[in-house]
């Protein structure tokens, strides 16, 4: 029986790639392809050596390095579940997500050393090592020890190989218990959806603790024995002068916004790249056009989920069609309920298996066919092209009728001082819900009244907006996805009346 443990189909192929560069960093720091190899089975070792066993979870919260890349490919080795952590998260977040996972070991910045021990002592976890921002740390010392050749453990396709922990807005999070086959089949499919092949070089600045960065990136490059040019965080300069050594780049539109609000970016920057993708959260279609104006490129929106992989992408060849995130992947299929717009729900070798440890909650997210419930709203067309017009959680019901944000927002976006727009329903005493509009600004903006007037003009009534707040800034979380449920706490009390 072969082996469909993710490792061993990588491993195969950094074997065949050998002494060519696998990644490369801006301080000078790379690796081959044989180095993964090598790098991969002491990092196995040394989890086998802390007393982690196939099955095991290892939870890691540690900045992005090099070392930490070796790290996750050593669980995959070594038949582990990897559970990586936003570095962003609190010791008693932390404290719930190991409760939840019941994993063998933490990995921790140095820092957390002192305080994930107890941490860990107050739920059995068998060690708790450190792994530093440079790739220094307890864990590497011990791995450095550690022998660099060793078998691939033998996983079923539907063992897992992540745990990752959903965003939680709303009730506590829930693991994701992410398959063998989920990751192979979504690596790929996208290695030929996007024609990666060892010829290309991927700019990596995306972080590794989330789906994009360490499943879509890192998996698909070292499938296809793409080199990476590796960035610890995005910085807009840094990238533009590595564009001219690179043919692909993966991003979230922040990233994109940023690199047009600088002069330096221009299509003589991006005459090597073969191709720009963008993902995580929604594209706005004024970045797409001014994007394409600039450079030439025009971007690549796919759509997906920390439960699904990736969905649907926008084709290499045909129209890219902003707005719209194309079609669903070969093999994957993809349906709407409920009339259009309605939820999309989607079934595929790339679906997760389930809520850790809540058979409950998986059952309720599952059709009787077992198609998985996405929560986004969304319409497709005749040729099978998806557009996402937000989540379901964020429908608007203001007195008896359904109000989809994405459509006044596109409104409001034409605006010409307009940057950015996020509509939300709040607490009516009339309505139920009623519609309000949260912006930021890129230039002179017209009277509240103007804007308003603006939407009127182009949309039914029980749409419009009944007030506009300006601010400085949206609140995103750490993949630049605006978070509405933010928006509507801090927006509760607009329509209530003084004391």
């Amino acid at each position: 029986m072969t082996n469909a443990n993710l490792y061993f189909l990588l491993d195969q192929r950094f074997a065949a790639e050998g002494a060519r560069p696998a990644i490369r960093s801006r301080d000078g720091a790379a690796m081959t392809f044989h180095d993964l190899r090598t790098g991969a089975a002491r990092y196995a070792h040394a989890l086998a050596a802390l007393g982690v066993e196939p099955g095991d979870r290892v939870t890691v919260q540690v900045e992005k390095s090099l070392a930490a890349v070796l790290l996750y490919l050593g669980c995959l080795k070594a038949g582990a579940v990897f559970q990586p952590l936003n570095t962003a998260y609190t010791e008693s977040e932390v404290d719930y997500f190991v409760g939840d996972a019941e994993p063998k070991i933490i990995v921790c910045d140095p820092a957390r050393q002192q305080a994930y021990r107890a941490l860990g002592d107050g739920h059995k976890v068998l060690a708790v090592v450190n792994l530093d921002q440079h790739g220094q740390g307890s864990l590497a010392d011990l791995a450095s020890r550690m022998d660099e050749q060793g078998e691939t453990v033998a996983r079923g396709p539907d063992d897992l190989a992540g745990l990752l922990y959903t965003s939680g807005t709303t009730g506590r999070s829930k693991g994701a218990m992410i398959t063998h086959r989920n990751l192979s089949s979504n690596a790929e499919s996208l290695i030929e959806l996007w024609r990666i092949t060892e010829d290309d070089v991927l700019l990596h600045a995306l972080p590794i603790f989330h789906v994009h960065g360490l499943y879509v990136a890192l998996n698909t490059a070292f499938l296809s024995g793409a080199e990476i040019i590796w960035f610890d965080r995005f910085d807009a300069a840094v990238v533009i002068s590595s564009l001219p050594s690179a043919t692909l780049m993966m991003g979230v539109p922040t990233f994109y916004t940023r690199l047009l609000g600088t002069a330096s970016f221009t299509r003589d920057t991006c005459a090597r790249m073969r191709l720009f993708i963008s993902g995580s959260a929604p594209l706005l279609a004024e970045t797409h056009t001014e994007f394409s104006a600039r450079t030439g490129h025009a971007i690549l929106e796919r759509y997906g989920m920390t439960e699904t992989g990736m969905i649907a992408s926008n084709p290499y060849q045909g129209a890219r069609v902003a707005g719209t995130v194309g079609f669903a992947l070969p093999g994957v299929d993809v349906r709407i309920t409920g009339g259009q717009p309605g939820v999309l729900e989607v079934k595929g070798p790339n679906v997760f298996k389930g809520y850790w440890r809540m058979p409950e909650k998986t059952k309720e997210e599952f059709t009787a066919d077992q198609y998985f419930i996405t929560g986004d709203v969304g319409t497709i067309d005749e040729e099978g092209r998806i557009a996402i017009v937000g989540r379901a959680k964020d429908l608007i019901i203001s007195g008896g009728f359904n109000v989809y944000p994405k459509e006044v927002e596109e409104v409001l976006d034409a605006l010409p001082g307009i940057l950015e727009s996020a509509v939300i329903g709040v607490p009516h005493p009339d309505f139920g819900e009623g519609v309000i509009a949260v912006v930021t600004a890129k230039g002179p903006l017209p009277p509240e009244a103007e804007m308003i007037a603006h939407v009127s003009a182009k949309l039914a009534r029980f749409k419009v907006p009944k007030r506009i707040h300006v601010v400085e800034e949206l609140p995103r979380n750490a993949m630049g996805k605006v978070q509405k449920a933010e928006l509507r706490k801090r927006h509760a009390d607009a329509f209530k009346a003084p004391a």
